[in-house]
């Protein structure tokens, strides 16, 4: 096995070695394809396809990169890659001439080619561009994965992406229907009335979420800064200032795990609107959910790992305390409290710690018993204050807030609330986090004066929403795991 590798290892940096002496010779000869600057092109591989009976006959001019290339004498084939596909180009040396055919044929599988021809249908019934004139755009010094086989290394497609989208149809579909669902997005919103906005990255408080920030040093001002984990607080500003419907799409921060669902840096869209409450909240996102399905997949009835899911029918929605009792037979309105609480999590096997009351094991009921059960669109409603630190309590139901997730596929897709926008509430539930982060929670909020000040200069009855792109992606792609859906994920560096 050692030997072959060797023998492996000496082909391919031959092979190398060949196309760095091609490079040099086409230096030495006046034909450096670095020194081209520019190339212009007339018509993509697809639109010649479905063009094709409006282009035959007609002349086009066409980039991208060789995938293959057969040599047979006088006349050769090549396949040419751009951003819409693969088309094929007849090359002859009766049209090209014997000095560019001889050119051709030094060329490289990898090497991106510009083909001015004809348009034409070959015997076989392959639509073609008849080559007329080549111009080497650049020379591939490295070599492609073998084509069959294709890159299958997940750890290789990740820290290559750039091969893999070449290697990859499927993966560069992905990320183009990546860019039309935030489009589609952003479309939704601004018909809506939705101003986009920007906020700060580094922020001296981190807070609107649970999760651990990362934290750095601004040298300018001496002071230490973190990235910022949510959109939420700074957008609140916004609503405060009377920009009555906002909403962000941008990278946050959390110093967590990662797995398949979870990318330390991510894209969040979060969005508030002055005058309604978590119900408009369930109603916007319903109606966006199939806008964006309709207008991105055609449909709204979707497959996602070989189960359909209907965006299409109205999204089922359940108090979490209902949801809990329906799947464990518990019913935490008949709890009196967290003492109570802790002696049925003993008995059901859930691990609580010290500080966790009441409120906190009725959520960690839902995670262990309710989540997995979740794979249709459902809103949880009403989850404890506990765990909602910046949400409007239910006024027949203290305990509990207007807040909801929606689950599809066992994931929580978003999270939205009424929000609080009471400022001495506020200041109470920021010193309840307080006290948890001092017990030992580093994901508790910490006190943020500005945003009280802000919500004392007074804050509208506002319902409010953010939404993991990401994971929205990776639903209507039919990705199993996020880093599928992210372009450059975050990988440990490999040791030099």
């Amino acid at each position: 096995m050692g030997d072959t590798q060797n023998i492996q290892e000496q082909d391919i940096n031959q092979l190398l070695k060949v196309r760095r002496e091609k490079l040099v010779a086409l230096q030495e000869s006046g034909k450096d394809p670095f020194q081209i600057t520019k190339y212009e092109v007339t018509h993509h591989s697809l639109e010649i396809k479905e063009g094709f009976e409006s282009l035959e006959g007609q002349k086009v001019r066409i980039a991208g990169r060789i995938m293959s290339k057969r040599i047979m004498g006088k006349a050769s084939f090549c396949n040419v890659q751009d951003i819409q596909g693969n088309i094929q180009s007849y090359v002859a040396r009766d049209s090209l001439g014997e000095e560019s055919y001889a050119d051709f044929k030094k060329y490289d599988v990898g090497d991106i080619v510009g083909i001015q021809g004809e348009v034409f249908r070959t015997r076989t019934g392959e639509i073609s561009v008849h080559a007329e004139e080549i111009t080497l755009l650049t020379k591939s010094l490295q070599i492609l994965p073998e084509k069959y086989h294709g890159l299958v290394n997940t750890d290789i497609r990740y820290r290559q992406r750039y091969t893999d989208l070449i290697m990859n149809t499927d993966v560069k579909e992905t990320f183009i229907k990546r860019s039309k669902i935030i489009s589609s997005i952003r479309r939704y919103l601004d018909a809506q009335g939705f101003l986009e906005v920007e906020t700060p990255m580094l922020v001296a408080n981190a807070g609107g979420a649970a999760a651990r920030p990362f934290e750095t040093h601004y040298n300018a001002l001496d002071e230490d800064v973190k990235l910022r984990i949510s959109l939420e607080l700074y957008l609140k500003r916004l609503i405060v200032g009377g920009l009555e419907r906002v909403y962000e799409i941008g990278r946050v921060f959390r110093n967590e795990g990662l797995d398949t669902r979870h990318n330390p840096e991510f894209t969040l869209m979060e969005l508030y609107q002055a005058y309604t409450d978590y119900n408009g909240m369930m109603d916007l996102t319903e109606n966006m959910f199939r806008h964006v399905a309709l207008e991105v997949c055609g449909t709204t009835t979707i497959t996602y790992g070989g189960v359909e899911i209907d965006l299409g029918s109205p999204f089922k929605r359940i108090t979490m305390i209902d949801a809990v009792k329906e799947y464990t037979g518990v019913d935490f309105d008949q709890i009196k409290d967290t003492e109570e609480a802790k002696k049925i999590a003993d008995e059901k096997g859930v691990h609580y710690e010290k500080r966790h009351q009441k409120g906190d094991i009725l959520n960690l009921f839902f995670e262990e018993f309710v989540e997995e059960h979740l794979v249709q669109p459902t809103f949880v409603m009403d989850h404890p204050v506990e765990i909602s630190p910046l949400t409007k309590r239910k006024p027949d139901k203290p305990d509990y807030v207007e807040r909801f997730e929606l689950f599809i596929t066992c994931r929580e897709m978003c999270n939205a609330y009424s929000e609080l926008n009471d400022p001495i509430d506020q200041r109470e539930r920021f010193a309840a986090q307080e006290e948890a982060f001092a017990a030992g929670d580093e994901e508790a909020n910490h006190t943020d004066e500005d945003f009280l000040n802000a919500l004392e200069i007074g804050m509208p009855p506002t319902g409010g929403i953010g939404y993991g792109i990401d994971r929205l992606v990776m639903l209507l792609t039919d990705s199993p795991a996020i880093r599928d859906v992210l372009l450059f994920p975050t990988m440990k560096t490999l040791d030099k």
